[in-house]
């Protein structure tokens, strides 16, 4: 019998018996999404139970990236396991095709949650969707998504408190009382809720808790007011400064960067971290209900975020939107059965990935036009011994924003810009458009951005030498490498399901 074949059955082998338990039934999911949450600024620091309880109960996934650094087309891509350029929501905006018509009826339709009532799934949702879900043009609160069991979905936006939710497609109202309305406590709340009705005869579940930590207006809980008071945000690789040949947005940054800015940077620093300690407390209490009522040996975990952000790197004040690491790199942690545990692997992962992970779970097939590429593989590899052939290259796409008029910044009306504060420092515009090439071999790692403006202005890193990408070497690098990339570039931005796929591991 020839090795591939051989392996292939062997997987195939390994594969059920992940997906059957010593109960005789699918496995569970529970999956929690945090908002906002770097990797590059300490911002897994924090999360000292989940490290203890997921990451070293099984994987921690050094290399886990977004293939957009904003939060409702990375979701969606979340949710439908495509690059943006496949899934169409191109910002957080119902015109950019966030929560749109068009991308329920397209989109959400063939959705990861849509597998779970085919296979038997009992499905639980809590928190932030998608940005623009629950407005009136995007159906409003009677719109319960396709798939879900029970909803709770929070209408708009990352809140702590004055939200309203749908509960199954009825409004709830919430104000700012920290016993009943603080969002990251109650969505603690109804997970525990709904574990209390499982047990080890129940239907096998599938569920989500979406916070809003530690997106802004970064609200800690009081009890955590006052932690990190001593802590100040990273001084290091590009704070403050401006790098090399970088694109028009971030040479408009002010560098030395104002000592009040630096003072809100510091304080959100510490506040981002403060709303994270109610993340890590759901997280414990969640494992600890899993475990009470003997389902964790059945039960996979999954923590991650839907993308990272800057706090005054290249002297960008705060936000995500641009294609650095800082914005695109973000945690991944998973445990679960036949995970073994004490494991910190390489292969680089994407959030295009999760979806083909959760449908293939469920002992569903992954639909052909999805561009992700499965975990289960990585799941029940040997420990620390990862496999650099997994993925080696990978898109990253972002359309930008403009607003008409800027509160404070009346210079900039009708400009193209978006996202200014600090001094009219803007962290958007409608020509901060941009796809990305990154490619991580044995040896190298290179990253190819190409922004849509009037010069098609081009960023290219050698991550091995320049980790915190300050010298931009378009100019001095060869002229073959800079071809290929571009070529790259030109046919993954098109490519759809196993076209995606095969170019990603070429």
């Amino acid at each position: 019998m020839a090795a591939s074949a051989t392996a292939s059955i062997t997987f195939c082998l390994i594969l059920q018996v992940m997906l059957i338990s010593v109960h005789g039934k699918s496995p569970n999911i529970v999956f929690v999404l945090t908002d906002d949450q770097d990797v590059v600024l300490g911002g897994q620091t924090p999360m000292v139970k989940t490290k203890k309880l997921v990451g070293d109960q099984g994987i921690i996934f050094n290399n886990m990236f977004v293939t957009s650094p904003l939060c409702c087309p990375s979701r969606s891509s979340i949710f439908t396991g495509k690059f943006v350029h496949n899934h169409g929501a191109q910002n957080n905006s119902i015109s950019g095709g966030c929560s749109s018509t068009k991308w329920q009826t397209t989109q959400e339709t063939t959705a990861f949650p849509t597998h779970f009532s085919q296979q038997g799934y009992t499905s639980f949702f809590a928190g932030k969707y998608l940005n623009a879900y629950g407005l009136k043009p995007a159906g409003g609160v009677q719109h319960v998504p396709p798939g879900w069991d029970w909803w709770n979905g929070l209408v708009g936006n990352s809140v702590y408190y004055n939200y309203t939710l749908s509960i199954n497609g009825t409004a709830q109202d919430h104000g700012q009382s920290y016993n009943s309305d603080y969002l990251t406590d109650l969505i603690h709340r109804q997970a525990i809720g709904f574990l209390q009705e499982q047990d080890k005869d129940s239907k096998p579940f599938f569920m989500m808790m979406s916070t809003p930590a530690c997106h802004g207006p970064f609200t800690p809980a009081p009890q955590y007011s006052q932690n990190f008071s001593n802590l100040t945000a990273p001084r290091n690789g590009s704070f403050n400064k401006h790098g090399n040949n970088k694109h028009w947005l971030i040479e408009q940054a002010k560098t030395p960067m104002p000592n009040d800015t630096i003072a809100n940077i510091d304080d959100v620093f510490r506040n981002r971290w403060r709303t994270l300690l109610s993340v890590d407390d759901m997280v414990e209490n969640v494992v600890n209900m899993l475990d009470k009522k003997g389902l964790l040996d059945n039960t996979f975990v999954f923590f991650s975020s839907d993308n990272g952000f800057h706090l005054g790197q290249f002297s960008m004040p705060q936000d995500k939107r641009q294609f650095y690491d800082f914005d695109i790199r973000v945690p991944l942690m998973v445990r679960g059965p036949g995970v073994k545990a004490g494991q910190v692997r390489d292969e680089v992962v994407l959030n295009i990935d999760l979806a083909p992970t959760f449908i293939e779970l469920t002992g569903s097939k992954v639909p052909d036009d999805v561009d992700g590429l499965s975990l289960l593989q990585l799941l029940e590899k040997p420990t620390n011994k990862s496999d650099p052939t997994f993925r080696t290259k990978f898109l990253v796409e972002h359309d930008g924003e403009s607003e008409s008029e800027i509160p404070n910044c009346p210079q900039f009306k009708d400009q193209g810009l978006s996202v200014c504060s600090h001094h009219c420092v803007c962290e958007d515009s409608t020509n901060n458009t941009y796809a990305c090439v990154v490619e991580t071999l044995r040896t190298t790692h290179y990253k190819y951005c190409q922004m849509q403006d009037s010069v098609n202005f081009v960023e290219v890193y050698d991550l091995v030498k320049d980790p915190a990408e300050l010298n931009n070497i378009v100019k001095s690098a060869a002229p073959s490498l800079i071809s290929q990339f571009s070529a790259d570039l030109a046919r993954m931005s098109e490519c759809k399901g196993k076209d995606c796929r095969k170019l990603q591991k070429t």
